[in-house]
């Protein structure tokens, strides 16, 4: 089971305006000649490599502006992408860059194959022990691993939060409904031993 996205790292970001997807997030400048660094949260690497317009979105922000990706290339060991944009050209623009979240609109979601899911569609699912059919808790966060994986808000009383990690894999997850919005897991004896 493959997300199709991954999510930013923390601290959590603000709400992207309605009908955008998050693809990646600048977090520094590469060189001096404009290029900067891009963490991904798309699975697909055409985003950051294929020349076109996609938009950028400032902190503080509340609608992107458009920007031409003029080319990119991936940093083999360090999971980012290095890309180059129309009419920047210096470390100082690409300094100006630095925390701006890269957006494409919604409908250029890719489709994807059985037993993927975009990430955005998992968050807010609800947990089910598939063995008791009892609410375990809500999906919270797609982690990217090895195997990603589900961080999970358990439900318990008395105002105690607890997250635990539940490898997003058919043997663990086997089922998700996004119609009905609910996961239900088959853990190993031990997985949510806290």
């Amino acid at each position: 089971m493959t997300p199709a996205t991954n999510p930013n790292s923390k601290p959590r970001v603000p709400a992207l305006p309605d009908g955008w997807l998050e693809i990646g997030k600048i977090v520094s400048t590469q060189g001096l000649r404009g290029e900067v660094r891009v963490y991904p949260s798309s699975d697909f690497p055409e985003r950051f490599l294929e020349p076109g317009v996609r938009w950028l979105l400032r902190p503080g922000a509340s609608q992107p502006e458009e920007i031409q990706l003029a080319g990119g290339r991936f940093l083999d060991g360090k999971g980012l992408y290095v890309v180059r944009f129309t009419g920047v050209e210096t470390i100082t623009a690409a300094e100006a860059l630095r925390d701006c979240r890269l957006l494409v609109p919604e409908s250029d979601r890719p489709s994807l194959q059985e037993d993927e899911y975009h990430v955005v569609d998992l968050i807010g699912l609800t947990v089910i022990l598939q063995a008791t059919q009892s609410v375990l808790g809500e999906v919270k966060d797609v982690l990217p691993a090895g195997n990603d994986l589900l961080e999970v808000k358990l439900i318990e009383p008395k105002g105690k939060t607890t997250t635990v990690l539940i490898p997003f894999v058919k043997e663990i997850v086997p089922i998700v409904d996004l119609t009905t919005r609910r996961i239900e897991i088959a853990p190993p004896a031990g997985l949510l031993d806290l």
